[in-house]
């Protein structure tokens, strides 16, 4: 990179560049733990009792982090570095069930926030009484498709619903779809024939900043009856661009898993997660349940789950099917 003809050959120079910065994803974080440990160890005969137990807390940091790092070996797809697509789609169950998708929606944002990545809302549609129908949100920081694409199935939920006046028991469901962010290094051809182009006024909460205009867009791709939709942009224009990209992530995604599968089979691969299957039930009454059924992993504190805390569930996930 330093060579003065580097930037000669743009394509390959590019190219360079990302390979430079997925090495540095992991050699960055382990030279920091490493100048950690040898600074807490150096630090340990000269140590008096107080000071041992700030150096031990020290350590145990070290370690955790070491085992995040383990964890993080696992994330060696071609696609596991992206940024990338969460969609929370409503399903059996009505209002409780919009609800639900609302809930599952913050539960994913505050896990984001805490993983340190950028959170947009790219679009969302309103349920008729409470919650949302559905929601698009794009996730951008180190690893985002890696370590959310954990979270792709169908999620229950059972628990007394606010909106039943008899105080009834409920089951909600909702499937999450997640797709890598596609960048310029990986080309995907979308032919314009092959789409269908729909616009709309795009929802907002009033005011001075009520979009008046068939500012938002819904794009299809009749071969494959993919559908996706952007209205947090301000112009169409931009909506659009914003619907191309995600369509193009939505078809590598496809193509991967298809590759995926197809070597899965040749090579007898009997341990396989079908897309769209029940991963996870949530029970809030009469009991508080979190229970992972892929890998059994499982937790009472619903509420904790619920805040973001699903480091746990996605770790286990890896580690089983990384």
């Amino acid at each position: 990179m330093e060579s003065a003809s580097f930037w000669d050959d743009n394509e390959k120079a590019q190219k360079v560049i990302g390979e430079a910065n997925g090495i540095k994803l992991w050699l960055d974080p382990y030279r920091e733990l490493k100048n950690r440990y040898d600074a807490a160890v150096s630090l340990i005969p000269e140590a008096d009792e107080a000071f041992l137990e700030e150096l031990y807390e020290e350590l145990k940091k070290i370690d955790n982090s070491l085992s995040e790092l383990e964890v993080r070996k696992m994330l060696s797809g071609e696609l596991d570095t992206k940024n990338c697509y969460l969609s929370i789609n409503s399903g059996a169950g009505g209002t409780e069930s919009c609800d639900w998708v609302l809930m599952l929606s913050r539960m994913y944002q505050r896990w984001a926030v805490k993983k340190g990545w950028q959170v947009e809302v790219i679009d969302a549609l309103d349920g008729d009484v409470a919650g949302l129908k559905n929601i698009t949100m794009k996730f951008s920081g180190p690893f985002a498709y890696g370590y959310a694409k954990a979270e792709k199935g169908v999620h229950r939920l059972v628990r007394i619903s606010p909106f039943d006046a008899n105080a009834k028991r409920h089951t909600s469901f909702a499937s999450v779809e997640v797709t890598p962010e596609i960048t310029d290094d990986i080309i995907i051809e979308v032919r314009p024939e092959d789409l269908k182009v729909d616009t709309y006024r795009a929802s907002g909460a009033g005011g001075q900043h009520v979009n008046k205009t068939d500012s938002a867009v819904r794009m299809t791709h009749l071969p494959t009856g993919l559908v996706v939709s952007s209205q947090s942009q301000r112009s169409q224009i931009q909506n659009r661009e914003a619907c191309l990209k995600m369509l193009k992530s939505m078809l590598y995604e496809k193509q991967v898993e298809e590759r995926e599968r197809a070597l899965k089979e040749l090579g007898g691969e009997k341990k396989d997660i079908a897309w769209g299957s029940q991963i996870r039930n949530y029970v809030f009454q009469p009991y508080t349940l979190v229970k992972d059924t892929r890998t059994k992993f499982e937790t009472g504190n619903i509420q904790a789950v619920m805040d973001g805390d699903l480091d746990d569930f996605v770790n286990a996930f890896l580690k089983e099917f990384g």
